[in-house]
């Protein structure tokens, strides 16, 4: 089994950063560019893989009073991961995600992990970003 963590503070208050994370509609603009979901009928989603060209089928709970992301492979339990938002003062936001592969041939390797972890991240941080300033002017 292999597991990957990175965090990022976001200068915004953690449920405004939550709801964007947690906005289905907005994925595509800060998940991993090789990663599409698609939600059927919630928990339920397909997730397709432009790396294998799969589509996999997975699950996906929000639970916004913990600000809270998790997720899933559904019948092969192939990999699991969650993204939790912390606020830590001064209006600011800690992000946090999380994966583990539980089936090496699923795991794409540390360095393409950390890299789209980072990525997911800044595109998160700055669509973060984007709502935030919008709100404010």
């Amino acid at each position: 089994m292999a597991e990957y963590e990175r965090s990022r503070t976001m200068p915004a208050q953690p449920e405004h950063v939550f709801d964007q994370a947690a906005n289905v509609a907005q994925f595509d603009a800060w998940l991993p560019r090789a990663l599409h979901v698609d939600v059927e009928d919630p928990p339920a989603v397909t997730v397709h893989e432009d790396r294998s060209g799969q589509d996999l089928p997975a699950l996906l709970r929000a639970e916004p009073d913990q600000m809270r992301l998790e997720w899933g492979t559904r019948e092969q339990g192939s990999y699991a991961g969650w993204l939790q938002v912390a606020g830590i003062g001064s209006g600011a936001s800690e992000v946090t995600v999380h994966l583990s592969f539980f089936d090496k041939g699923h795991d794409p390797g540390e360095g393409a992990v950390n890299d789209a972890l980072e990525g997911s991240l800044t595109r998160l941080e700055e669509q973060v970003r984007l709502r935030v300033d919008n709100t404010a002017g």
